[in-house]
């Protein structure tokens, strides 16, 4: 296998990607930002340092527990500037195989650029522990075997123990398909175009096309891809969409005329998608708190043609105050949560992931779900869904709020994915369906 050869601005691009994905989040569009001002973002090269970009993003945790050994304190005291440095060096000299002008470079360019960023002191730091970690053949050896399974599978600790009593030996399957990077996956807008037209437009860019057999107007390809000089993309043609997130509004089926309320709906790929099924006739009510991801919504609605939804910056919590009960006839409610079944597209995340967190996220969820019921009219149904694989926030929060409400009642979802662990739920997993992680649970108000 070739050597890893980079250029200057190539290393210099990673460093900046590495340090913006600590305040930009997902990771994507830190590393978008950063390609984009050295001129390599839908490039030649973007492909090669996309590859090792995700590799630090994916080795994130297990990167820092060797800054850890070598500096011999926790990382996130050290400047960002240079920690994101030391990421790249660790990445590159630990997983890959270097040149020797990469080598020069990750040295004397990659020092310079920390002094010049931060202070020479930085720089000289840097190039201090470069000379350790290459100098003298630095190699971290994992400690126990919770180490072992950390460094073997890039995930923390206490998620593969979770995992391995839900799934038993399917799990180390799961796991692997964890770190394997999924094809884009974009959902064509019927209300301008149709698929024949997009996948016209694709196969002349000399794309390798995938549509998929369960959501029909989604289509995969290999990236890398530059949305923002795609015509499908600016003129709303499209929306990037994996194909388990599109099969939400498909299952709650909300029909033109209707009046649905979307629980958590920014960045809005679902609200555009179920106003395209009721063919923009009706009313989405749309909450949201999240400013820039209200933002995003309002430019994928406007973008795509939507005319119907009516945005509120409030905590869908207080949605039967203000919007009244018993008003809706679906109710959209994809759920806050810990989103590891998002892992394969944003890398990062599993070294965001908490435990205690995922508790913090049961109460929300629970009590957005009762919100949502106060929403709904007889006969109306709800769907409850997530992008986690973790049975605390899927049917752990359903089997809570059936035993409450006996007005309640699943309908039985059995296709296109797997049965869920309560009877009635279903889930996608990434290794059995090559999607993202997602659970559903769809529910009917008895009169």
């Amino acid at each position: 296998m070739a050597k890893l050869d980079l250029r200057d601005d190539m290393i210099l691009a990673l460093v900046e990607a590495v340090y913006l994905s600590e305040k930009i989040k997902p990771s994507q569009d830190a590393k978008r930002r950063a390609f984009r001002k050295y001129g390599l973002l839908g490039s030649k090269r973007d492909p090669l340092i996309t590859a090792v970009f995700y590799g630090v993003m994916k080795r994130l945790g297990i990167l820092d527990r060797m800054i850890e050994d070598l500096t011999g304190v926790n990382p996130y005291i050290l400047d960002p500037w240079l920690r994101a440095g030391l990421r790249v060096l660790l990445e590159i000299t630990s997983y890959r195989d270097p040149s020797h002008r990469t080598l020069r470079l990750l040295r004397n360019h990659v020092g310079r650029f920390l002094s010049a960023k931060t202070h020479p002191y930085i720089g000289i730091y840097y190039v201090k522990l470069y000379d350790k970690i290459v100098g003298e053949g630095y190699r971290y050896k994992p400690r126990d075997r919770l180490e072992e399974e950390m460094f073997k599978y890039m995930l923390p600790p206490w998620y593969i123990g979770k995992i391995r009593r839900l799934l038993g030996s399917e799990s180390d399957e799961l796991f692997k398909s964890l770190n394997r990077q999924l094809p884009i996956s974009i959902r064509v807008n019927t209300l301008k175009t149709n698929v024949e037209y997009v996948l016209k437009v694709l196969r002349r860019e000399g794309k390798k096309l995938v549509v998929s057999r369960i959501v029909p107007t989604v289509i995969r390809f290999k990236g890398p891809y530059n949305f923002e000089k795609s015509k499908l993309w600016r003129r709303g043609y499209i929306v990037i969409q994996e194909e388990a997130a599109a099969l939400a509004s498909i299952i709650l089926d909300p029909k033109p005329g209707m009046v649905v309320v979307d629980m958590a709906a920014a960045p809005g790929g679902k609200t555009q998608h179920m106003a395209e099924l009721m063919h923009n006739k009706g009313v989405i009510y749309a909450f949201d708190i999240d400013d820039t991801r209200i933002k995003r919504m309002k430019d994928i609605l406007d973008k795509t043609g939507v005319e119907i939804v009516e945005i509120y910056r409030e905590d869908s919590r207080r949605a039967p105050r203000i919007l009244g009960e018993e008003i809706a006839d679906r109710v959209l409610l994809d759920a806050p949560c810990s989103s590891d079944g998002t892992i394969m597209k944003n890398p990062d995340l599993r070294w965001r992931l908490r435990e205690e967190k995922v508790y913090e996220l049961q109460k929300l969820q629970y009590e957005m779900l009762e919100a949502g019921w106060k929403l709904l009219k007889p006969r109306g149904r709800i769907l409850y869904c997530t992008c986690s694989m973790l049975r605390e926030e899927d049917e752990d929060i359903v089997e809570k709020f059936l035993k409450k409400h006996r007005d309640a009642e699943i309908i039985p979802l059995d296709k296109p994915y797997s049965p869920g662990f309560l009877p009635g739920t279903m889930r996608a997993w990434p290794h059995r369906h090559g999607t993202i992680g997602f659970f559903y649970a769809l529910i009917e108000k008895k009169d």
